[in-house]
């Protein structure tokens, strides 16, 4: 076993209450005192330009960056304007913290639990391959491993065939949180995927639960392009009766949730009783109003999300929304990381439902 001073945390600033959550919860695995963050400064200059600068010596040791690029909350000062910081520039932050370490650490691993750039993870003719790029452009920065969740591609993997990349799902933890506050019935249930792509994040889930799935298939209007997508026409079911079954309709991120809650509106044209939404990251990127409205029509009954991304105390505090968290997770898979032991265990654990069944909560 490594020595406990051998692990340090790097918690970038769009990181800082996540990371002081999992540092706490390192604290409590390991029964020590010691805080294992050593202090990191992201600078940015009047005119829009950066430097990160590390408060303390990081030689010898195995470090830990925590970021979580999509933190718009985040600002800065350029030219007399206040501007939201980037993931463009909260990535660009990672590699002057890698640059500020000099090659003294014994390892560097990046814990993203949001991938940056995930959702470009292919291409079509002159599209950019801007994950696949990333990765690369941290490979030869030296770092040895990326840590990240529900990635929206887990194959974006083989661009770094020779880096360490591992990608979990904190659907055990949302269910967890689930079934303590529904207190449903395990036999009524049925996974909804909202389009074929969410289609293996749906089988996930419903082996854990040991439940049917379905799928809507979206069909849309590829003579047009509007907000950079095709629209869509019209939803098509596939999968057995939702009359009377509670639903979860579970993907891997919610941008405008304008495609989840006109699923949930098929979903009650086919008489589905209760109707929950499963998301790994809320961005909310045109706002929340459509769910207030959509909850007060009782279209959904809940959504269930988690802290591994930046969500606004305003939405934490809605009746509809639930946020998991996931800091004691990351602590155990750092833990386990920094001990070289093996992570199976964390990466398959679906103890949950069957703590549930068992009446343990």
């Amino acid at each position: 076993m490594n020595n406990k001073n051998d692990l340090c945390l790097l918690v970038m600033d769009n990181c800082a209450v996540l990371g002081e959550k999992i540092n706490n919860e390192l604290q409590k695995i390991r029964k020590v005192d010691y805080d294992f963050r050593t202090p990191v400064e992201n600078i940015k200059f009047n005119d829009g330009e950066g430097k990160s600068i590390i408060k303390d010596s990081i030689r010898g040791k195995d470090v830990y960056i925590l970021s979580d690029p999509h933190n718009y909350s985040v600002t800065y000062e350029m030219h007399g304007t206040t501007h939201q910081t980037s993931p463009d520039d909260h990535f660009m932050d990672i590699i002057r913290v890698i640059s500020a370490m000099m090659g003294h650490a014994k390892q560097i691993n990046v814990v993203m639990p949001l991938l940056y750039e995930s959702r470009q993870h292919r291409r079509k003719s002159r599209e950019s391959l801007d994950c696949a790029v990333s990765l690369q452009i941290l490979e030869k920065m030296g770092v040895h491993e990326i840590v990240t969740f529900d990635a929206h591609d887990p194959n974006i993997q083989n661009a770094i065939p020779l880096m360490s990349f591992d990608n979990f799902y904190p659907t055990n933890n949302m269910m967890k949180t689930f079934l303590k506050k529904e207190q449903i019935e395990l036999n009524n249930i049925l996974v909804i995927s909202p389009d074929i792509g969410a289609m293996e994040r749906a089988k996930f889930l419903a082996k854990i639960l040991r439940c049917d799935i379905g799928v809507f298939y979206k069909q849309r209007d590829v003579s047009k392009v509007i907000n950079g997508k095709n629209p869509i026409i019209d939803h098509k079911y596939l999968g057995s009766d939702v009359t009377g079954k509670t639903i979860i309709v579970v993907d891997d991120m919610l941008a405008s949730g304008g495609s989840m809650l006109e699923v949930a509106e098929e979903l009650k044209k086919r008489n589905a009783d209760k109707i929950y939404f499963f998301t790994s990251f809320s961005l909310f990127t045109e706002g929340y109003e459509k769910f207030d409205e959509a909850y007060d029509n009782k279209i959904f009954d809940g959504l269930y999300s988690t802290n591994l991304t930046y969500v606004p105390e305003e939405i934490l505090i809605k009746p509809w929304f639930n946020c998991v968290d996931c800091s004691t997770y990351i602590a155990q898979i750092i833990d386990c990381l920094n001990k070289n032991e093996s992570i199976s265990q964390l990466m398959e654990d679906n103890s949950a439902v069957t703590s549930y069944q068992n009446g343990e909560f």
